[in-house]
């Protein structure tokens, strides 16, 4: 069988209704979410299935949500198709998705993830109050140009996500002025993004502080299967890199294109998408074209994928 990476995707891919057809058709899924409601000490999967949507949107409940939506998925698919759902040589999550990845890897347990993930989007949250930050994606402006204009605007790159589109992050004025410079150097397009800070950048200092305390509380593992770092797009082999990625990573860039062009380079041919949303699907198709891709975030993918492997 080719070899094959398992990606978990981060803020942004969370709608209202995602894991419903799971939930009440996939009895390892329908456990996932009853294991988030106790872990969180409220009805997250109720957020889930009926919204409202600016309350699922919320940093602190997108967060949770994602990792609880990507592990139901994940579950549903081994219990409906079993040896057909191609195994990983290697996992990894776009920036929050990367909690979901460690789950799935046994660095910590389900309920840790939920946990650490609800307090790493309060933690987010809180320090975009404290300074405000916004983030934009930069369209058509390759990654050389873009560093100059965010050197030229003190904004910082964010998310270095294919070839043509980076997310770029900072002070709101900062991030203004580079969308500006950014389109007079020839970007076709500058789109300010709807977050409630400047993830990934030094304004989430606070964040990272916060995230200290609590990462070094919790029992880490070594990972079981190779997890790529969104900061070091390589394997993060010790529960001390790990605890390291996960808070250079409030603070630095989600290097996804150099993740992806990494584990194609290992030998992975097919990537499946396990949770809501098309976004990784799409953005590894522009990082390398000769790659297979899926996409399983519903029980009618999953089942499809089942119909696609011998």
């Amino acid at each position: 069988m080719t070899p094959a990476a398992w990606v978990f995707p981060g803020q942004g891919s969370q709608a209202v209704g995602m894991g419903r057809d799971l939930f009440d058709n996939v009895k390892s899924a329908r456990a996932v979410f009853e294991r988030a409601d106790a872990a969180l000490g409220f009805p997250l999967s109720r957020l889930c299935f009926e919204g409202p949507e600016d309350e699922l949107r919320q940093t602190i409940n997108a967060q949770p949500a994602l990792v609880t939506a990507g592990i139901a998925c994940l579950e549903a698919a081994r219990e409906l198709l079993g040896k057909h759902l191609p195994a990983p040589a290697f996992v990894a999550g776009h920036s929050l998705g990367e909690y979901t990845a460690l789950a799935v890897a046994g660095v910590f347990d389900f309920p840790t993830a939920v946990r650490l993930a609800r307090e790493r989007g309060r933690l987010m949250h809180e320090a975009g109050q404290k300074r405000a930050g916004a983030m934009a994606a930069i369209i058509g402006l390759d990654e050389a140009k873009l560093a100059e204009v965010c050197k030229e605007s003190d904004a910082v790159m964010a998310n270095i996500n294919s070839p043509g589109q980076i997310v770029i992050s900072g002070a709101a004025d900062n991030v203004k002025k580079a969308m500006e410079l950014a389109t007079a150097a020839g970007a076709s397009r500058a789109i300010p993004l709807q977050v409630s800070g400047a993830f990934h950048s030094p304004l989430m200092q606070p964040a990272a502080d916060g995230l200290a305390k609590y990462v070094n509380s919790v029992p880490f593992q070594k990972p079981a299967i190779p997890v790529i770092g969104n900061v070091s797009a390589g394997p993060l082999p010790t529960p001390e890199a790990v605890k390291t990625e996960l808070l250079k990573q409030l603070l630095n860039p989600v290097q996804w294109q150099r993740s992806i062009e990494y584990m194609v380079k290992q030998g992975v041919t097919t990537f499946i998408e396990i949770g809501p949303g098309r976004v990784l699907t799409g953005l590894i198709r522009r990082i390398n074209k000769e790659v297979a891709t899926v996409n399983i975030g519903d029980l009618e993918a999953i089942k499809g994928l089942g119909n696609l492997t011998p």
